[in-house]
């Protein structure tokens, strides 16, 4: 049997400005990034990869971060090139790049879709200025609008991101806000609530009662009039935060979603790799410059790589998931973990969970139901063995 299609996921790390809520790796650098030490790097670390994992197809390439829009097409173009030279690519790959919508980034669209991108994410965040300000965006909703509006005649495919669940936002001044960005929208859209992760700015603020999130309650009755306006629209549901017209879902993230194979390349890049049935967990160094130096001495920027067993296979196979909205395969969750479902799953407390509607079965996949997303995280540890 030949070995699944791959997914490859590229981070630049470095963004203009540090958001408030934004925990993930992402670094400031005033005087700018070394573009040709960074993107040399990268293309060193994916070669290194590519000789120890062997000839693959690769289904989608997605440039992260950080902010990749503040890269040069002619790396994209680069990286791109190696990819698709040291990898088979699909004849659909698809190659999504993360954007902002400042008119710095904006400028260097037509580069990015002329160097082989076809698919745009664009973090809008709101549309609404106070809102924008709030979240420590660079934009204004002028400018989203704008960068929107060029995304649309430039790419293929175009997804934004928005963020709700805001400090005293309310489901109607929620529901005008969002029908305002599905006019707006193409085939895609991602849809999250404000979280305190821990570490950043916002979490220092929320401590000390600067920052007061809507109560459950209200946090739910939104995520359900988000769904609702996004049908309206035609975009599904898809996965917890992810709404897509049939056929427009980011099979990248699918890929992570369903517990498929991907590399991870760049600073604090993770990545799952299924070989000769071990699964090896491997995970980069963060600090842009240490991972740099370290691919500049052995090739990569590994700082830790281990083979995850049979259990933690099997929890993280339904960990991801279960945020789908087609749910789990049990037979797949067999395969990619290695162990028999019952080994896997507390049969009393499935049991338990499908009486009280927050699982169910449909077409053969264990899925949870819209109240049981709402409580997956509670969900989940007293599901899995």
């Amino acid at each position: 049997m030949s070995p699944e299609p791959l997914a490859l996921y590229i981070h630049w790390p470095f963004c203009l400005a540090k958001c408030p809520y934004c925990d993930f790796n992402s670094h400031v650098r005033p005087e700018g990034p070394d573009h040709a030490r960074f993107t040399a790097a990268l293309r060193a670390e994916l070669a290194h990869e590519a000789a120890r994992v062997g000839p693959r197809t690769l289904s989608s390439i997605f440039f992260g971060g950080g902010t990749p829009s503040l890269m040069r097409p002619e790396d994209v173009a680069a990286l791109i090139a190696d990819a698709t030279r040291l990898f088979a690519p699909s004849p659909d790959i698809e190659i999504t790049l993360e954007a902002n919508p400042t008119s710095v980034e904006r400028e260097k669209l037509r580069g990015f879709r002329e160097a082989g991108v076809n698919r745009l994410s664009l973090g809008v965040q709101a549309l609404d200025g106070k809102a924008l300000g709030f979240l420590g965006r660079q934009h204004d909703a002028g400018e989203a609008i704008v960068a929107l509006e060029v995304a649309r005649a430039l790419f293929p495919r175009l997804s934004f991101d928005m963020i709700y669940a805001r400090p005293g936002q309310g489901e109607a001044e929620w529901r005008a806000e969002l029908r305002r960005a599905l006019d707006l929208a193409a085939d895609h859209l991602s849809l999250y609530q404000l979280t305190i992760e821990p570490g950043t700015r916002f979490a220092t603020e929320h401590a000390r009662g600067a920052i007061q999130l809507p109560e459950s309650d209200e946090a739910a009755r939104l995520y359900h009039a988000t769904a609702e306006e996004a049908a309206r629209f035609g975009l599904r549901f898809y996965e917890v935060s992810n709404y897509a017209k049939p056929g427009a879902e980011s099979r990248h993230n699918l890929a992570y979603w369903r517990y498929g194979d991907y590399l991870g390349i760049g600073a604090g890049a993770h990545q799952r790799l299924l070989q000769g049935g071990t699964m090896l967990a491997t995970r980069r160094h963060r600090a842009p410059e240490e991972w740099a130096a370290r691919v500049e001495q052995h090739g990569h920027g590994t700082v830790e790589e281990t083979s995850l067993t049979p259990r933690e296979r099997g929890r993280e196979a339904m960990l991801m998931g279960l945020r789908l909205a087609e749910g789990v395969l049990p037979a797949r969750v067999e395969a990619r973990s290695g162990l028999p479902w019952a080994a896997i799953i507390d049969p009393v407390m499935l049991e338990a969970l499908l009486e009280e509607d927050y699982l169910h079965w449909r077409d053969g996949h264990l899925a949870a139901t819209p109240e049981g997303l709402l409580r997956l995280d509670a969900l989940l540890p007293v599901l899995l063995r």
